[in-house]
């Protein structure tokens, strides 16, 4: 079935799995959310994993979905980043007459393949399409944000140009930046330009997660978008250089200690699998690097957003290539 977004709200407890795509990260992370929040998801009765990772741990995925919660309640299952590759065992998942658990699986902008097809076509099963917002659907958010939600009666032609004309290709950022607005303007209920032009989106944990994970996974195209949206969000290059110094130094540790940090849930898994692509001797050449890169990041002459996109982009190509060889 090809749903629309208020399809989703509304029928999201009566499926047994969810395609949620497209190219715009936030609206997809936003739906996924919210499928956990209307299920009633339990965090023990919840299992998330990437697709990259799907194949080899195929046995276990499978055994999580079709067996009954120990805990009581409704279960899911997240696959994140699929891709048409992994339609078969998506497909074998889905369709299975032992299944229990409610399958979210998310994706980025997807050709009209197969499994576009599969959830498109299926029974039972649906797809949400999310497309970056156009003019129309932005100030339909937009005054849903601010206008309904917040009390804010009025909004300058001004300011709703100005914010129509910067937002819309992310729906976690936009939504960000309007809660601050929000909160900026609450005591005159009026939002005008110079309101607009003061506030900025927040860096959300997420989007760090994101960049992190998707760099050290060698996932180029994500890689490159989560730092999109953090720059966009306001994140200072050098901010983002200390950030991927104490990951990857926490990485080394874990490679030739065996001692793990103490991670949140939702990314003990990408931590586990960053330690099987990435050697120590590798390591120890990114942290090296780092070094360096925090020296230009603050030498005169030196743009660093610039800097940190062109390492980005370089380490993800790397680490690209370590996973490809690990699978060989």
């Amino acid at each position: 079935m090809k749903w629309k977004e208020s399809d989703f709200n509304s029928g999201i407890a009566n499926i047994n799995a969810v395609l949620i795509y497209g190219p715009d990260a936030g609206l997809v992370d936003e739906l996924c959310d919210k499928a956990i929040e209307k299920l009633e998801i339990e965090k023990d009765n919840l299992l998330a994993i990437d697709a990259d990772e799907l194949r080899d741990k195929q046995d276990a995925v499978f055994a999580e979905s079709c067996s009954p919660s120990m805990f009581g309640g409704r279960k899911a299952v997240i696959i994140s980043g699929a891709g048409d590759g992994d339609s078969k065992i998506i497909s074998e998942l889905v369709s299975s007459s032992s299944l229990c658990a409610t399958v979210i699986v998310t994706a980025g902008d997807l050709r009209a393949g197969s499994l576009r097809k599969l959830f498109e076509d299926g029974k039972d099963i649906a797809t949400v399409a999310c497309y970056t917002d156009d003019a129309k659907t932005l100030e339909a958010l937009i005054r849903k944000e601010l206008s309904a939600q917040s009390g804010i009666n009025q909004i300058t032609p001004d300011a709703m140009s100005y914010m129509l004309s910067h937002f819309g290709g992310d729906r976690g950022i936009t939504r960000s930046f309007l809660q601050k607005i929000a909160i900026y303007v609450s005591d005159k209920h009026v939002v005008d330009l110079e309101d607009v032009e003061k506030c900025l989106p927040d860096t959300s944990a997420s989007s760090a997660d994101d960049y992190m994970y998707s760099l050290t996974a060698g996932h180029i195209n994500q890689t490159m978008v989560a730092l999109d949206r953090l720059i966009y969000a306001g994140a200072d290059a050098n901010m983002l250089v200390r950030m991927l110094y104490i990951h990857f130094t926490r990485l080394l540790t874990a490679v030739v200690d065996g001692q793990l940090p103490k991670l949140f849930w939702k990314v003990q898994d990408k931590f586990n699998m960053a330690m099987k692509i990435w050697p120590a001797d590798e390591i120890s050449n990114v942290l090296s690097k780092l070094n360096d890169l925090e020296k230009s990041c603050r030498t005169n002459g030196y743009q660093p957003e610039i800097l940190i996109r062109d390492f980005s982009l370089k380490l993800s190509v790397r680490a690209a290539k370590l996973a490809l060889k690990r699978r060989k």
